[in-house]
């Protein structure tokens, strides 16, 4: 791990498909938001690098820069089907920022080690002078596993 880049474990007890499907829903970002930005999302369930959808933000949850509401588009910028996902949010700002969000998933016994990276080692120079890298903390992406582990876990439980 570097100064720019962010990585953090749960071990969930779940398969690593039934993480994927939250993983590539863009409705599953928005149930797992720990950050409160994401608001809703326009789009269909990845499958492949290059897939992309819209997530609805507001980053008014954050109080730190007044942007108000606002879209991004993700695009899928690595996809190993039940391993890992990425992505690299994009939206009206120029030059593009270049962060990149993911998770890699690894089967453990009777449950999977999940890890959660936040990499902003790649973002164009305009975005690392002004100095507002990063954006989520170490405890967000910890915040997201935890809801993550819970939407999963209530997922997979049988209806009453």
């Amino acid at each position: 791990m570097t100064n720019e880049r962010l990585e953090v474990q749960r071990t969930i007890a779940a398969e690593p498909p039934a993480i994927f499907r939250v993983l590539c829903d863009p409705e599953g970002h928005v149930a797992i938001d720990s950050s409160g930005m994401l608001m809703s999302s326009t789009g269909s369930p990845v499958t492949a690098t290059g897939d992309t959808f819209v997530v609805h933000m507001d980053r008014e949850a954050l109080n730190d820069h007044p942007l108000g509401e606002y879209d991004v588009t993700v695009e899928i910028t690595t996809f190993e089907q039940d391993r890992e996902i990425a992505w690299s949010p994009a939206g009206v700002v120029r030059p593009p920022i270049g962060h990149v969000y993911g998770y890699r998933l690894e089967p453990v016994e009777g449950a999977t080690l999940v890890t959660s990276y936040y990499d902003w080692s790649e973002i164009d120079p305009v975005w690392r002078d002004a100095g507002i890298f990063p954006v989520l903390s170490e405890g967000a992406l910890r915040a997201t596993l935890g809801i993550l582990a819970r939407t999963v876990v209530r997922g997979s439980a049988p209806a009453a």
